[in-house]
Protein backbone atom coordinates (compact mmCIF):
# COMPACT_ATOMS: atom_id res chain seq x y z
CA UNK A 1 0.00 0.00 0.00
CA UNK A 2 1.29 3.46 -0.89
CA UNK A 3 1.23 6.00 1.96
CA UNK A 4 -0.21 9.48 1.52
CA UNK A 5 3.26 11.01 1.83
CA UNK A 6 4.71 8.66 -0.78
CA UNK A 7 1.82 9.33 -3.15
CA UNK A 8 2.27 13.11 -2.82
CA UNK A 9 6.01 12.80 -3.50
CA UNK A 10 5.36 10.68 -6.58
CA UNK A 11 2.72 13.08 -7.89
CA UNK A 12 4.99 16.06 -7.34
CA UNK A 13 7.90 14.28 -9.01
CA UNK A 14 5.73 13.68 -12.08
CA UNK A 15 5.10 17.43 -12.37
CA UNK A 16 8.47 18.87 -11.34
CA UNK A 17 11.55 16.85 -12.33
CA UNK A 18 13.84 16.24 -9.38
CA UNK A 19 17.26 17.87 -9.41
CA UNK A 20 19.90 15.65 -10.97
CA UNK A 21 23.47 15.06 -9.90
CA UNK A 22 25.83 17.43 -11.73
CA UNK A 23 29.49 16.58 -12.25
CA UNK A 24 31.64 19.48 -11.06
CA UNK A 25 34.79 17.70 -12.25
CA UNK A 26 34.50 16.48 -15.84
CA UNK A 27 37.46 14.07 -15.72
CA UNK A 28 39.23 15.91 -18.54
CA UNK A 29 40.40 19.36 -17.41
CA UNK A 30 40.20 22.03 -14.70
CA UNK A 31 38.53 24.68 -16.85
CA UNK A 32 35.64 25.12 -14.39
CA UNK A 33 37.93 25.57 -11.40
CA UNK A 34 39.87 28.45 -9.82
CA UNK A 35 43.18 27.78 -8.08
CA UNK A 36 44.48 29.76 -5.10
CA UNK A 37 47.72 28.66 -3.42
CA UNK A 38 49.11 30.59 -0.47
CA UNK A 39 52.09 32.83 -1.37
CA UNK A 40 51.01 32.85 -5.02
CA UNK A 41 48.62 34.91 -7.10
CA UNK A 42 45.07 33.80 -7.80
CA UNK A 43 45.01 31.38 -10.73
CA UNK A 44 48.67 30.33 -10.47
CA UNK A 45 48.91 26.54 -10.38
CA UNK A 46 52.30 26.48 -8.65
CA UNK A 47 54.43 23.52 -9.77
CA UNK A 48 51.37 21.90 -11.35
CA UNK A 49 49.97 21.09 -7.89
CA UNK A 50 46.49 20.44 -9.26
CA UNK A 51 46.38 18.29 -12.39
CA UNK A 52 44.19 15.86 -14.33
CA UNK A 53 45.59 12.41 -15.06
CA UNK A 54 43.85 9.11 -15.78
CA UNK A 55 40.46 10.80 -15.46
CA UNK A 56 41.20 11.92 -11.90
CA UNK A 57 41.88 15.27 -10.27
CA UNK A 58 45.24 14.75 -8.59
CA UNK A 59 47.07 16.84 -6.00
CA UNK A 60 50.84 16.35 -6.26
CA UNK A 61 54.06 17.92 -4.93
CA UNK A 62 56.75 16.38 -7.13
CA UNK A 63 57.84 19.89 -8.18
CA UNK A 64 58.22 21.20 -4.61
CA UNK A 65 61.59 21.41 -2.88
CA UNK A 66 59.81 22.17 0.40
CA UNK A 67 56.09 22.51 1.08
CA UNK A 68 56.73 25.67 3.10
CA UNK A 69 53.08 26.13 4.19
CA UNK A 70 51.96 26.74 0.62
CA UNK A 71 48.43 25.57 1.35
CA UNK A 72 46.31 25.37 -1.76
CA UNK A 73 42.63 25.28 -2.65
CA UNK A 74 40.86 24.64 -5.93
CA UNK A 75 37.43 26.29 -6.12
CA UNK A 76 34.52 25.42 -8.33
CA UNK A 77 33.68 28.50 -10.39
CA UNK A 78 30.28 29.34 -8.87
CA UNK A 79 28.74 29.40 -5.38
CA UNK A 80 25.88 27.28 -4.02
CA UNK A 81 23.48 27.64 -1.11
CA UNK A 82 21.49 24.39 -0.65
CA UNK A 83 23.09 21.21 -1.92
CA UNK A 84 24.53 17.78 -1.36
CA UNK A 85 28.19 17.53 -2.33
CA UNK A 86 29.59 14.07 -3.05
CA UNK A 87 33.34 13.50 -3.20
CA UNK A 88 35.16 10.22 -3.82
CA UNK A 89 38.80 10.40 -2.73
CA UNK A 90 41.86 8.41 -1.76
CA UNK A 91 45.21 9.31 -0.21
CA UNK A 92 48.31 7.98 -1.96
CA UNK A 93 52.08 8.10 -1.70
CA UNK A 94 54.24 10.03 0.73
CA UNK A 95 53.77 13.45 2.26
CA UNK A 96 55.71 16.34 0.72
CA UNK A 97 58.94 17.39 2.42
CA UNK A 98 58.26 20.16 4.89
CA UNK A 99 54.61 19.26 5.42
CA UNK A 100 53.23 19.70 8.93
CA UNK A 101 52.82 16.57 11.04
CA UNK A 102 49.07 17.15 11.36
CA UNK A 103 48.77 17.34 7.55
CA UNK A 104 49.74 13.69 7.02
CA UNK A 105 46.96 12.13 4.90
CA UNK A 106 44.93 15.28 5.45
CA UNK A 107 42.73 17.20 3.02
CA UNK A 108 39.23 18.62 3.02
CA UNK A 109 36.16 19.94 1.27
CA UNK A 110 35.67 23.60 2.12
CA UNK A 111 31.96 24.45 2.31
CA UNK A 112 30.39 27.93 2.09
CA UNK A 113 33.86 29.30 1.28
CA UNK A 114 34.58 32.94 0.69
CA UNK A 115 34.99 34.03 -2.94
CA UNK A 116 38.57 33.10 -3.99
CA UNK A 117 38.86 36.58 -5.51
CA UNK A 118 38.66 38.04 -1.98
CA UNK A 119 41.56 35.99 -0.58
CA UNK A 120 44.85 37.76 0.12
CA UNK A 121 47.99 36.52 -1.65
CA UNK A 122 49.51 35.00 1.51
CA UNK A 123 46.23 33.81 3.06
CA UNK A 124 46.53 30.20 4.18
CA UNK A 125 42.90 29.03 4.20
CA UNK A 126 39.63 30.45 2.92
CA UNK A 127 37.04 31.53 5.46
CA UNK A 128 34.83 28.44 5.29
CA UNK A 129 33.47 25.38 7.05
CA UNK A 130 35.69 22.38 6.37
CA UNK A 131 34.59 18.80 5.94
CA UNK A 132 37.99 17.40 6.90
CA UNK A 133 39.26 14.25 5.17
CA UNK A 134 41.80 12.14 7.05
CA UNK A 135 43.43 8.86 6.11
CA UNK A 136 44.56 6.31 8.67
CA UNK A 137 48.20 5.67 9.54
CA UNK A 138 47.76 1.89 9.45
CA UNK A 139 47.65 1.52 13.21
CA UNK A 140 45.70 4.11 15.16
CA UNK A 141 42.07 5.21 15.09
CA UNK A 142 41.70 8.32 12.98
CA UNK A 143 38.14 9.27 12.03
CA UNK A 144 37.44 11.22 8.86
CA UNK A 145 34.69 13.58 7.67
CA UNK A 146 35.47 15.71 10.72
CA UNK A 147 34.68 19.40 11.19
CA UNK A 148 37.25 22.20 11.15
CA UNK A 149 36.41 25.90 11.22
CA UNK A 150 38.89 28.27 9.53
CA UNK A 151 37.50 31.72 10.31
CA UNK A 152 34.11 30.29 11.27
CA UNK A 153 31.95 28.99 14.11
CA UNK A 154 28.97 26.63 14.10
CA UNK A 155 26.30 25.64 16.62
CA UNK A 156 26.40 22.08 18.02
CA UNK A 157 23.69 20.84 20.39
CA UNK A 158 22.45 24.40 20.86
CA UNK A 159 25.87 25.80 21.84
CA UNK A 160 28.25 27.94 19.80
CA UNK A 161 31.25 25.74 18.97
CA UNK A 162 34.45 27.83 19.06
CA UNK A 163 37.33 25.27 19.02
CA UNK A 164 38.94 24.71 15.62
CA UNK A 165 38.19 21.02 15.02
CA UNK A 166 36.04 18.20 16.33
CA UNK A 167 36.06 14.56 15.29
CA UNK A 168 33.10 12.81 13.70
CA UNK A 169 31.81 9.37 14.67
CA UNK A 170 33.25 7.72 11.54
CA UNK A 171 35.42 4.66 11.34
CA UNK A 172 39.08 4.85 10.26
CA UNK A 173 40.06 4.24 6.63
CA UNK A 174 43.62 2.93 6.36
CA UNK A 175 45.60 2.52 3.16
CA UNK A 176 44.92 3.89 -0.29
CA UNK A 177 41.28 2.83 -0.52
CA UNK A 178 38.57 5.00 -2.07
CA UNK A 179 36.19 6.73 0.35
CA UNK A 180 32.89 8.42 -0.52
CA UNK A 181 32.00 11.48 1.55
CA UNK A 182 28.81 13.50 1.22
CA UNK A 183 28.02 16.87 2.74
CA UNK A 184 24.42 18.06 2.91
CA UNK A 185 24.49 21.84 3.27
CA UNK A 186 21.14 23.57 3.67
CA UNK A 187 21.88 27.29 3.60
CA UNK A 188 22.61 28.71 7.04
CA UNK A 189 20.39 26.17 8.82
CA UNK A 190 21.99 22.73 9.08
CA UNK A 191 24.94 20.73 7.72
CA UNK A 192 25.25 16.93 7.76
CA UNK A 193 28.46 14.99 7.12
CA UNK A 194 27.55 11.63 5.58
CA UNK A 195 30.20 8.95 5.12
CA UNK A 196 29.54 5.80 3.12
CA UNK A 197 25.82 6.46 3.56
CA UNK A 198 25.90 7.02 7.34
CA UNK A 199 25.55 10.35 9.13
CA UNK A 200 28.69 10.94 11.21
CA UNK A 201 28.24 14.60 12.21
CA UNK A 202 25.65 17.39 12.18
CA UNK A 203 25.74 21.05 13.14
CA UNK A 204 23.80 24.26 12.58
CA UNK A 205 24.11 27.96 11.81
CA UNK A 206 27.53 28.16 10.09
CA UNK A 207 28.84 31.68 10.60
CA UNK A 208 31.97 33.79 10.33
CA UNK A 209 34.05 34.05 13.51
CA UNK A 210 37.17 32.95 15.33
CA UNK A 211 40.70 32.48 14.04
CA UNK A 212 42.76 29.89 12.12
CA UNK A 213 42.82 32.07 8.99
CA UNK A 214 45.84 34.29 8.40
CA UNK A 215 46.08 36.86 6.97
CA UNK A 216 42.63 38.01 5.85
CA UNK A 217 40.78 41.05 4.61
CA UNK A 218 38.81 42.48 7.59
CA UNK A 219 36.14 43.70 5.19
CA UNK A 220 35.45 40.06 4.30
CA UNK A 221 35.72 38.53 7.77
CA UNK A 222 32.58 39.92 9.38
CA UNK A 223 32.29 37.96 12.62
CA UNK A 224 28.79 36.78 13.43
CA UNK A 225 27.56 36.86 9.83
CA UNK A 226 25.61 33.71 9.00
CA UNK A 227 26.83 31.81 5.93
CA UNK A 228 23.86 30.90 3.75
CA UNK A 229 25.90 30.30 0.58
CA UNK A 230 29.45 30.15 -0.69
CA UNK A 231 31.99 28.43 -2.88
CA UNK A 232 33.17 24.83 -2.68
CA UNK A 233 36.89 24.07 -2.73
CA UNK A 234 39.19 21.06 -2.28
CA UNK A 235 42.45 21.26 -0.40
CA UNK A 236 46.15 20.85 -1.02
CA UNK A 237 47.77 20.43 2.41
CA UNK A 238 51.01 18.53 1.57
CA UNK A 239 49.83 14.92 1.17
CA UNK A 240 49.04 13.57 -2.33
CA UNK A 241 45.36 12.84 -2.87
CA UNK A 242 43.19 11.75 -5.81
CA UNK A 243 39.62 12.81 -6.47
CA UNK A 244 37.75 10.44 -8.78
CA UNK A 245 34.33 12.02 -8.48
CA UNK A 246 33.16 15.48 -7.43
CA UNK A 247 29.44 16.03 -7.96
CA UNK A 248 26.59 18.08 -6.58
CA UNK A 249 22.86 17.78 -6.12
CA UNK A 250 21.89 21.45 -6.33
CA UNK A 251 18.81 22.12 -4.20
CA UNK A 252 18.98 25.92 -4.35
CA UNK A 253 15.63 26.18 -6.14
CA UNK A 254 13.94 24.79 -3.02
CA UNK A 255 15.86 26.81 -0.43
CA UNK A 256 12.79 28.84 0.50
CA UNK A 257 10.40 25.87 0.21
CA UNK A 258 11.28 23.60 3.16
CA UNK A 259 8.48 21.11 2.54
CA UNK A 260 9.46 20.67 -1.09
CA UNK A 261 13.12 20.46 -0.16
CA UNK A 262 12.39 17.65 2.29
CA UNK A 263 10.35 15.90 -0.38
CA UNK A 264 13.15 15.96 -2.94
CA UNK A 265 15.72 14.80 -0.41
CA UNK A 266 13.49 11.81 0.25
CA UNK A 267 13.28 11.06 -3.46
CA UNK A 268 17.09 10.94 -3.59
CA UNK A 269 17.35 8.63 -0.59
CA UNK A 270 18.27 11.13 2.12
CA UNK A 271 15.25 10.38 4.34
CA UNK A 272 17.42 9.71 7.38
CA UNK A 273 18.80 13.25 7.30
CA UNK A 274 15.60 15.26 6.75
CA UNK A 275 14.10 14.88 10.21
CA UNK A 276 11.04 13.26 8.65
CA UNK A 277 9.79 9.70 9.02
Amino acid sequence: MTSCGQRQAQESASVDPAPEWKQLFNGEDLDDWIIKISKHELGENFKNTFRVEEGMMKVRYDGYEDFDQQYGHIFYKEPFSHYVLRVEYRFVGEQAAGGEGWAFRNSGAMLHSQDPNTMLKDQDFPISVEGQMLGGDGVNDRPTSNLCTPGTHVVINGELFEPHCINSSSRTYHGDRWVTAEFMVLGDSIVHHILEGRSVMSYEKPQIGGGNVNPYDPEVKIDGKLLNSGYISLQSESHPIDFKRVEILDLSAYGDQPDKLTEYLKIHGFDAFTGED
